[in-house]
């Protein structure tokens, strides 16, 4: 089977290769790249970072898929440029596409510490486990410039509020001591995503994240410094990283995780195109075979979007999955997650009286 014609090659460093329309916009252009006056896009775009005015940080959260029902993040966007983030299709409900814009315009909620800090000590805040993360992952490579994470977890520290954590970036082990502290608190717990072992997978999915030997290396690193950690093999795409499950939890559990979860592939709106181009560039003699197994862990369709199903699937594939990853789990002694955190050290910084729960 041959490489497909494409007028755009793949571009390094960035998981999507084009600027797919977005499904608001009501007027749409096609340039006819026969035509002598077309320009294809910017061979390597640089990354652009915006200012985000919002006025609240604290989103709310009724799927119960999720495991918090609140959650934060300080960018919008990711230039990690996971070219299967189902996060993708939101960065449409600000203008841009879910292909390259969504990795290389960087909303940025620079005011987010501040913003946490006054919703943390309303009164009408109940401590609960935020979500920090769930859309866009805070450790991204803008994160080495703005610090608002980091910020961010030093406000979660005063006030002692449990947080769940997920990031593919070994960035996170700077903030180390700012982890060790609220590990002792109980108020922390952070999950690595590891999807793959094999490097140019790596390279060619997630183009801006840390390597696999970092992310294991980033396992070791929180788990010496007392902090729950997991591995989160996520996600999964049947027919491309599935059969590296067992070796997945295997090196991570060798690297310290204490436990392990996994979501499959989910695709909503124009994201199963851009997913279907990617494998076209890259694997094409892969891609009918990937995209049946994700059909058939669907519906037959390349999404699922009902509560209880987007995260695992359903069917024959979905149940060698699931079947799979418990063995590998017993394999390598991991028990399923049972740390619990805890709001029973939150405080409000300043007020000597503790709230009433």
């Amino acid at each position: 089977m041959g490489q497909p014609e494409h007028p755009l090659p793949g571009i390094v460093g960035r998981g999507a290769a084009s600027n797919p329309s977005n499904r608001f916009e009501r007027l749409q252009v096609t340039l006819d790249p026969h035509d002598d006056y077309f320009e294809p896009e910017a061979v390597k775009p640089q990354t652009q970072y915006f200012k985000d005015h919002s006025r609240s940080i604290i989103a709310r959260n009724d799927s119960p898929d999720v495991g918090a029902k609140v959650s934060i993040n300080p960018y919008r966007g990711c230039e990690h440029g996971c070219v299967y983030c189902y996060a993708r299709p939101t960065h449409e409900y600000l203008g841009f596409s879910l292909g390259l814009d969504f990795e290389s315009k960087i909303m940025v909620k620079t005011g987010a510490p501040e913003l946490l800090r006054e919703e943390l000590a309303h009164p009408r805040w109940r401590p609960q486990v935020v979500m920090f993360s769930g859309v866009t992952d805070v450790y991204q490579p803008a994160e080495r410039h703005f610090e608002l994470t980091r910020r961010c977890l030093e406000v979660f520290l005063e006030f002692r509020n449990p947080v769940g954590m997920v990031t593919k970036n070994y960035l996170i082990t700077r903030d180390l001591d700012l982890l060790r502290e609220m590990a002792r608190y109980r108020c922390v717990s952070v999950g690595i995503s590891l999807t793959t072992l094999d490097e140019e997978l790596r390279r060619l999915m997630e183009p801006r994240t840390s390597a696999p030997r970092r992310r294991l290396a980033a396992i070791e690193a929180l788990a010496s410094a007392g902090v729950q950690v997991g591995v989160m093999t996520a996600p999964i795409i049947p027919g491309l990283n599935d059969h590296e499950i067992p070796a997945l939890i295997r090196e991570a559990a060798q690297a310290g995780a204490k436990w392990a979860a996994y979501t499959v592939v989910h695709l909503p709106y124009g994201l199963k195109d851009l997913f279907a181009d990617w494998l076209a560039r890259h694997y094409p003699e892969r891609k009918e075979k990937v995209l049946g197994r994700i059909r058939a862990v669907r519906g037959g369709q390349l999404n699922d979007p009902r509560f209880g199903y987007r995260m695992t699937g359903e069917g024959v594939f979905a149940d060698q999955i699931r079947q799979l990853f418990r063995a590998a789990c017993r394999k390598a002694g991991l028990p399923k997650p049972a740390y619990r955190l805890t709001t029973e050290h939150f405080r409000v910084p300043g007020v000597h009286q503790p709230r009433l729960f």
